[in-house]
């Protein structure tokens, strides 16, 4: 292979990055912010506390080879939240709190008050990353405040750094939003594109005036389907920005996937340069790249580093990407493809994963040095990086041949597949009348999604058995010490359909992840999902089995604690795939198919041991759906059939519910009829019953329990609140196919807020079952 190495264009090669994760080596910030939400750190604290991580992580990356740092991209919780308050956008409600105390009506935005409803909170595209939904209405006003910005720009500067603030582009940030509660539902938020874009004009020129040079601004929503008449906005809206006089330099960027229909309308922009991803499926980026005739005059920020996954970058096919590149730009830089915000901070530290495995990692410090060497290959030829290409080719070769990647009795199995495997023995209507047969259960039956608080003493005793402070039994005693209590609140409050409570959990994922065979466990790789929610997706490093039950002890000894049907849960396979770092050397639906069957055995296991009620949860079926409609068909094939693979061997009159969460549901819903399950939980009290009207215009024929609990808030939702959400479920949703539950498991609550709020739940839905005429407990 030979790449060009002397020309000014090489020369002018840099390196950089989008964003990086935020929390710290040990998740410093999420202690803190935790911490002040508890009165244990004040407000002087957690900016210091802040100051120090922004400062370390800057630092940090200029140590690694990264020319040109990221500023904005830090966040207390979320950066659309960030971009809300940037331009003013408060709701009303949460007003007089922002005025009151900035950081305190901050937090309220995000996370609510005993008073007052936070934002909804969805998928951050197709990650596991949850974004504040922006509400925006005929009405709004927008008004400048680049103090954030502005400040972390000039901490940057004053440390020496060459720095390029990142902002949330005003197309995605309104393509992102939402009608306001009382707005029409057709209101659609790109009609304030106009208001919108002199607040970003004055916060580039804020910027401007403190030092910076260029300034991006993140349209990953380009990267989607898009109509005419959203692309004309995108086009008027950089014609705008970019013919202004007072400005920096302007990068636009996108990521996920390819720009498509919108590349050329950038292309012709009257902007500075254009960063873009090159991995996986926006790879077809470079030959549109090509035939839009490059970009001339430009400055192209190449992505060719996957910031998503957690594997070894091949240099040598990245070296070639920049080398066909660099006649497309007249400058080309060398980047992630996004945000390293979606991967842990570093492999090295993994210390419990065999040395040859970790190898084949490469978390967001070790994709920095990739970039930086990826840049001096680039710059100063391949000659200079020799010893770092040879490694990296003995990795992908170790990796390739690895007998954890290829298990040749879970891949004869796979292939045995049939479309029978995949189908119930009998139709819905007939297994629905099996099931409450055996069930016996009042209208509008009450359950919970599955987990219950995960407390300190939890906790605590999980790392006391990591550390040899208490044995296996000892630690098993008080699992069931806690399951017991959990299924003795239940019963006393009322909850028809019970859990165990989950906890002996670490996470919905991570826990099974850790007893099937392909897959690996990190000690350290946190990632953020929401706010302070941090999870260690597991690395799904080769084919999967499950070498024996999982559950299937802890749900058995609950179910001999109580008369009441206990449910068995599991993850579904798409789940255990997009929560997980997922191998990139086999199609996804190969893997999903592998990890089903393993799922089956647990299933099949749970129901021979007495479970008459099994939930395989799929919060993840929609965040994992492509970003372009072209890809839909294909994905929803293998999704449905993994998850009708893992739960079509069960009897008629085993029930089968599947929970989802946070997420647009409305574009999956005859996807979610096809899973086939029994009952079906899903998020829906932020956003007012939305998704059982969707049900119901597609005509679901099944059993459904649009949530009436917010369980992301602290609030505690009253008696009258949770019965008015479930009178608009039945609006929808017949009685005798509507259940009460919350929108997701319990894990991050209280235990205090949670007993009032489940004792509320079962309150409301006595009410509505005495307004319907019935008496039944």
């Amino acid at each position: 292979m030979t790449t060009r190495t002397t020309t000014a264009d090489t020369a002018a090669a840099r390196a950089t990055v989008y964003g990086y994760p935020r929390q710290g080596p040990n998740r410093e910030l999420k202690k803190a912010i935790e911490g002040y939400w508890k009165g244990r750190v004040d407000g002087d604290a957690l900016r210091a506390t802040a100051a120090e991580l922004r400062r370390s992580a800057w630092q940090e990356l200029a140590a690694s080879g990264i020319d040109e740092v990221p500023t904005g991209d830090f966040s207390y919780y979320d950066h659309v939240l960030d971009t809300t308050v940037m331009v003013g956008a408060v709701p009303e409600r949460h007003r007089a709190a922002v005025a009151a105390d900035a950081l305190d009506g901050y937090f309220a935005m995000a996370r609510g008050t005993e008073d007052v409803a936070p934002l909804e909170m969805t998928k951050w595209f197709d990650t596991n990353y949850h974004y504040l939904v922006p509400e925006l209405g005929p009405d709004t006003v927008f008004t400048t405040d680049s103090t954030k910005q502005v400040a972390e720009l000039r901490e940057a500067l004053a440390l020496g750094l060459d720095t390029r603030p990142v902002l949330v582009g005003p197309v995605t940030y309104l393509l992102l939003s939402k009608p306001a509660p009382g707005v029409a539902d057709d209101f659609d938020p790109l009609t304030l594109l106009d208001r919108l874009l002199p607040v970003y004009a004055e916060v580039l020129s804020d910027l401007r005036a403190s030092g910076a040079a260029w300034v991006q601004l993140d349209e990953p929503a380009l990267v989607q389907d898009r109509t005419p008449a959203e692309l004309n906005s995108a086009a008027r809206a950089y014609r705008d920005l970019g013919s202004l006089a007072d400005r920096p330099k302007l990068l636009v960027a996108s990521y996920f996937d390819r720009l498509g229909e919108a590349l050329p309308v950038l292309a012709k922009a009257p902007v500075d340069g254009l960063a873009l991803d090159f991995t996986g499926s926006a790879a077809a980026n470079l030959e549109e790249l090509a035939a839009v005739g490059g970009l001339s005059g430009k400055r192209l920020v190449a992505g060719v580093v996957n910031g998503r996954n957690i594997w070894v970058n091949d240099l040598e096919w990245s070296l070639a990407t920049l080398g066909t590149l660099l006649g497309l730009a007249d400058r080309v830089d060398v980047a992630t493809s996004c945000s390293l915000l979606h991967v842990p901070l570093d492999a090295s530290v993994e210390r419990d994963i065999e040395p040859q495995i970790r190898r084949w990692l490469a978390f967001a410090r070790q994709k920095t040095a990739e970039v930086a060497t990826l840049t001096k290959g680039l710059t100063r030829g391949t000659g200079v990086i020799g010893a770092e290409l040879a490694a990296n080719r003995a990795a992908l070769n170790s990796r390739a041949t690895s007998p954890i990647t290829h298990d040749p009795a879970v891949r004869a199995r796979a292939a045995a597949v049939t479309e029978h495997d995949g189908r119930r023995s009998q139709p819905y209507a007939e297994r629905t009348a099996a099931q409450r047969a055996l069930l016996n259960l009042p209208l509008l039956p009450t359950t919970t999604i599955g987990s219950f608080p995960q407390t300190g003493e939890l906790r605590a005793a999980r790392a006391d058995l990591r550390a040899g402070r208490i044995d296996t039994a000892g630690y098993e005693d008080r699992i069931r010490n806690e399951i017991h209590e959990v299924v003795s609140f239940q019963e006393k409050a009322g909850i028809d359909v019970l859990v165990h409570g989950e906890p002996e959990r670490n996470d919905m994922v991570q826990y099974f992840a850790e007893q099937l065979g392909g897959y690996l466990a990190t000690q350290h790789g946190w990632v953020q999902s929401y706010g302070t929610r941090y999870v260690r997706p597991p690395v799904l490093a080769g084919d999967i089995s499950r070498p024996e039950p999982m559950t299937v002890r802890w749900t058995t000894y609950a179910q001999s604690l109580s008369g009441r049907p206990v449910k068995g849960m599991l993850t579904g396979p798409v789940t255990m795939l997009a929560w997980s770092f997922v191998r990139d050397d086999q199609p996804l639906g190969d893997t999903a198919r592998q990890v089903a069957l393993a799922l089956r055995d647990e299933v099949d296991d749970l129901e021979a041991n007495g479970t008459s009620v099994i939930q395989v949860d799929e919060p993840a079926l929609r965040e994992t759906l492509p970003l372009r409609a072209t890809d839909h068909a294909a994905y929803l094939d293998w999704a449905t059939e993994a998850f009708r693979l893992t739960t079509s061997g069960v009897r008629p009159d085993t029930q089968i519910h599947t929970h989802m969460c946070y997420a647009e549901f409305g574009d999956i819903v005859q996807a979610i009829d096809d899973l086939d399950a029994d009952v079906i939980s899903l998020e829906a009290a932020r956003s007012h019953m939305q998704v059982a009207h969707e049900l119901a215009a597609h005509g679901y024929p099944r059993e459904a329990g649009p949530g009436v609990y917010d369980i992301h808030s602290p609030r505690v939702p009253s008696v009258d609140e949770a019965t008015t959400l479930l009178r608009t479920g039945l609006e929808a949703i017949p009685a005798e196919r509507l259940w009460v539950n919350p929108d997701c498991g319990l894990k991050t609550r209280g235990w205090a807020e949670t007993r009032a709020s489940l004792e509320h739940l079962v309150a409301a839905a006595r009410i509505v079952r005495a307004e319907l005429g019935t008496t039944a407990p």
